[in-house]
């Protein structure tokens, strides 16, 4: 088996890393300088033509978009391993959080900063679309707090990839000035997952 993993250090890459690194199975990293703009050269471009990260190719067949990653790697790997469940219901409900984080709060979240970040000027920028998409991020984290009412994890209360990619694009939004603290179920389950070993290893990276 061979596997790579195509990556930068604190970026959209991360839940991928943190996946692997809890499935423990043999990786090669290949880390991608994107400010010298490596995701846009042709060998890289010829894994993933969107010239973004994360990609993996795995026994010489790429594969990108995080949340794509996510699900093989849970299909190939997590189910022997007690990190993603069998086929089933529960395999719904994973899948069905992992699409929430890719959809739902990716759109959420990236109209939010299209509107707020200093990454783009004024006069580019919608105030009140602003607002509009914080309050949707607002009420998208009113729904995952109350389903993580009463339990430690998103799916059969047992820890998954599914926590792996939705805790971090939850953590992710504290980096950008959404105040995670009226959600108290929410933070106590962000904070566990983060407490793992595996989540350690790659922040320390």
């Amino acid at each position: 088996m061979a596997l790579d993993f195509y990556y930068a250090p604190m970026s959209n890459a991360t839940p991928v890393h943190w996946a692997l690194e809890e499935l423990g199975v043999p990786y090669e990293k290949v880390k991608l300088d994107l400010k010298a703009g490596e995701q846009r050269k042709s060998t890289f471009l010829s894994i993933n033509p969107n010239g973004k990260i994360p990609a993996i190719m795995h026994d010489g067949v790429a594969i990108y978009e995080s949340s794509a990653i996510i699900i093989y790697l849970g299909e190939t790997f997590g189910v022997e391993k007690g990190l993603f469940p069998s086929l089933g219901p529960a395999r719904g409900e994973a899948l069905r959080w992992i699409a929430w984080c890719a959809v739902s709060l990716a759109e959420a979240t990236s109209r939010f900063l299209r509107n707020t970040s200093a990454r783009y000027s004024p006069e580019e920028q919608n105030k009140k679309a602003g607002e509009v998409a914080k309050q949707e991020i607002a009420h998208l984290l009113g729904i995952l707090d109350k389903s993580l009412s009463g339990q430690q994890y998103l799916v059969e209360n047992k820890f998954s990839l599914a926590d792996v990619y939705a805790s971090s694009r939850v953590s992710y939004l504290s980096m950008i000035g959404i105040d995670l603290s009226p959600y108290a179920a929410v933070g106590a389950w962000k904070d566990r997952c983060f407490a793992r070993p595996a989540n350690a290893r790659v922040m320390g990276e």
